[in-house]
Formats: structure tokens, sequence, C-alpha cells
């Protein structure tokens, strides 16, 4: 008996999907409806419901879907998914270890030509070699760059979602897809006793031939591949843990405002202008945010961003001086010899603040990059980080500056019908100025890396 109640294939257009299901299908027991969940079709061409559920009932909410589908499918049931389907039903899929994940690829550059061919010539599917519509095309080089970031971004998101829920994945390549021995290991992965005697050859190779001869500038392909860094050596190394979504932290207005408040950053301020515009609702789990989005149509999220030393300055403060962390205390103490004040009492002198103050950017280096073997408490993390982590929700409408926060929230207010916040000075910034040199620039730029680079923050004080 199979240990899964369902699967899923995780592939993209012109990897062999359409054979990978073909040849599912044929085992006894197993069916694969299509690509129930793309925004465009409803598993296959021209179907107008399935399982009683039509594609606009599917597209208010996809879960009664696939509950269906498993519900009402004789053996083991299951659907192709391709990157820009409907990312919902991900929150069902992806952590549940009943759901067998069947993950295929294709070398990108040959995935990204057939599918100009195809939308060149209309056809998708070759089941006579006798109607084969041939084509040359030409290879856009930023449209291939743009569809080679879309997939791996994706498969990052896979990966990323199996090693956290201790799942693993049965991978294919197009290639595997003409070996009768790899269908019959796919069917002992899903714990099918049924075997293959033979493959589907309903659908017949469309492009076959050197990938020059389908390109009108073939010369392009050169360019291509000198902009893909196939090593990945581009990519600075991070060893900062990924965050949540932080969706209990959000805050939602009844004016149809959502905001994402980055610890230690300017919330205070919009959390009063929140206050005064409505009923403020906040402790949302993923499920009861979504359904307020439902309620809420036209609604807007944001968070605010704020520089990287001003940010550290008031987690320092607060985490340190108002001694809110007391082990983090310690080991500055203990580890890092910083000479500190009892909680709430004020430094002797600026110099003393100072320097306790570089000894905190100091282990905030260390911790951000995973070299404390502590949690990272969120009020130290990267801003990065953070907004890297709501984005496993639903990315944000607006990244706000706090330099230019007026203008921001303005736009905001516009958008939201609402009376604009007026901005006050903030203290924290005195509260800064008072210490500041340029040790701390250094030392907070070395710390996060990633938010200057990433953001583009420049010095705080110019």
């Amino acid at each position: 008996m199979s240990r899964f109640h369902s699967f899923v294939v995780f592939a993209e257009m012109r990897t062999g999907s359409n054979l990978l299901e073909a040849n599912l299908n044929a085992l006894p027991g197993v069916h694969s409806h299509g690509e129930v969940f793309n925004r465009y079709i409803l598993g296959k061409k021209d179907r107008t419901e399935l399982f009683g559920i039509t594609m606009e009932e599917r597209d208010r909410d996809p879960r009664p879907l696939l509950r269906k589908l498993r519900e009402n499918t004789e053996g083991l049931p299951g659907f192709r998914f391709f990157h820009d389907h409907d990312l919902r039903i991900l929150d069902d899929v992806l952590p549940d270890p009943a759901c067998a994940k069947i993950i295929l690829t294709r070398n990108p550059l040959e995935s990204y030509v057939s599918w100009k061919i195809a939308q060149a010539t209309d056809q998708w599917k070759l089941t006579n070699p006798k109607r084969l519509k041939t084509a040359k095309v030409r290879f856009d080089v930023p449209e291939f760059l743009k569809h080679v970031q879309d997939i791996q971004a994706f498969q990052l998101l896979l990966l990323n979602a199996l090693q956290t829920t201790g799942q693993t994945a049965f991978y294919l390549d197009y290639d595997d897809l003409g070996s009768l021995d790899v269908m019959n290991g796919l069917a002992a992965f899903l714990g099918i006793e049924a075997r293959l005697k033979s493959l589907d050859d309903t659908l017949k190779k469309q492009n076959p031939g050197p990938l020059e001869d389908k390109l009108e500038n073939p010369e392009a392909l050169a360019e291509a591949i000198a902009a893909v860094d196939v090593f990945n050596l581009g990519r600075t190394p991070s060893f900062e843990p990924r965050r949540a979504a932080g969706v209990p932290t959000a805050l939602a207005s009844e004016a149809g405002l959502l905001f994402f408040p980055i610890r230690s950053g300017p919330d205070t301020a919009i959390r009063d202008w929140f206050a005064r515009l409505g009923d403020v609702t906040e402790g949302f789990e993923q499920k009861s945010l979504r359904q307020w989005k439902r309620k809420h149509a036209g609604h807007r999220s944001f968070t605010v961003l704020r520089h990287p030393l001003l940010r550290a300055h008031v987690a320092f403060r607060r985490k340190i001086m108002m001694g809110e962390a007391q082990d983090l205390r310690r080991i500055l103490i203990n580890g890092f010899l910083a000479e500190l004040q009892p909680p709430g009492e004020p430094f002797v002198s600026v110099e003393a603040e100072r320097a306790a103050f570089r000894i905190f950017l100091t282990y905030c280096r260390l911790a951000v990059g995973g070299q404390t073997g502590a949690r990272v408490d969120p009020s130290l993390a990267s801003q990065t980080a953070l907004v890297q982590g709501f984005a496993c929700f639903q990315p944000l409408d607006h990244l706000l500056r706090e330099d230019s926060l007026a203008e921001g929230l303005a736009i905001l207010a516009a958008e939201g019908g609402v009376t604009p916040l007026v901005i006050a000075p903030d203290p924290a910034e005195a509260e800064l100025l008072s210490i500041w040199d340029e040790t701390l620039e250094t030392a907070a730029a070395e710390a996060y890396q990633r938010d200057y680079m990433g953001f583009g923050f420049a010095r705080w004080r110019k």
C-alpha cells in the first residue's frame, strides 16, 4: 500500500511533463489530472469544471478542488504544477509528507528554445510526425535570463521546503523520460505495485537536431551562456538563518493597509497612525491573514526599511542598555569583554557607549554570519532576511524607506483614501548622533553587508 495519498509533478513548460504524465497514467491505480492550478486552464484545455468546481470557484479558493481531487479519484491522484501556477496551493501541498513530490527538470536552454518554437508554430504536442511544424526563432537574451532566474527561484523554494520538513522528492531529468527502468523506479517510489512493460509512445519529440539550427541568431547563444553564472560563483555565500514569514507580527487596518514591521524599525509612528484610522487587527495566522485579505479587496502591504547603523543602535539601546536581552548582555560581557552598566543606567561617557556599541556590532556580524551558534534575534537579523521571510507568505506591495517615509506613506494613504501620517522627528537619530564616529559606520557596513548592497544604503552621516 502506498504511503502517499496523492502526488504532484513539479515541472515547467517544455520539460516533458506531458510525456511523464502519460506514463504515470499508464500505471494502473494512478491518475494525474493535468495542470489543475494553471490560471488559464483547468487541468486541460477547454475544460470548464473539474469535480463539480468551476474555474471561477477554483480561483476564489483552490483548496476545495484539491480536497475533491483527492477524495474522488480512484487510486493515487495527482497533478502537474509549474512556477506560474496558483502558489496558494503550495501551503497545503509542500508541508504534507503524504503528498509525493516528483521534480522534473530540463536544460533551461533547451526548454526555452522549445517554448519559443511552440509559440511560433502554436504546436504544443505532437502525436503524428507528419504534422510536425517547424520554425526558426529569435533568441532573446534578456528573456532567456529571466526564464532561468524564475526557474532557479522556484527550484530553491522547493528545495528549502523539502529540507525544512524532512522530505525528499523523486528527481527526473528530461532524458530520464526515455528510460523504462527509471519510470518503474518512480512507480516503486510512489508505492505502486504495477510496473510498465513499455513506455508511452503517443507523444513525439518535436524539435530534434542541434540547437543552433533552430535559431535565427545562433550567435546570441554565446552572450546568453556568458551571462549565466553556471557555478553560481557570483553569489555571496550567506549563512544567516532563513526567517519565517512573520505573519503573527503583521498589523492590519480597516482602511485596507497591512504593515509588516521590522524589529528595531520605525514602527511606533505607524502603529499610532493605524490606531487613528480605525480598528487594528494583529496576531494573525496564515489562514486568518488570507481571510482578511479576501475581505479587503484592494489591500496594500508594506514594510519600512531603516538605515542599518541606526537600526542596530536602536536594538543596542533596547536589548543591551535597557536589559531586554539578559543572555546577550552576559555573552557580550563574558565573551567580548564589553563594559556595560546595569540595565537602565546610562554609560559614564560617550566613549564608553561607543566602545560597547562597537562590540555589539561585532557580535551582530558574527550572528548574521551564522558564527555564534545561537538563535539570531529578529532585532539583530538583516533586513534582507526579514523581507525574504515576509515574501515566503506573499511579496509586499511596498518597501518604504525611513528617510523618505512621509512621501511613501502619502502614496499609501492616497491608494487607501485615508489621511496621511505626519512624521515627527525620531529621537533615535539624536541618540545615535551623540556617539557617532567613522568606526561605527565601518562596523555596521561589515555586519550588514547584505542590506548595504541589496538595498543600496550609503553612509548614515554624509
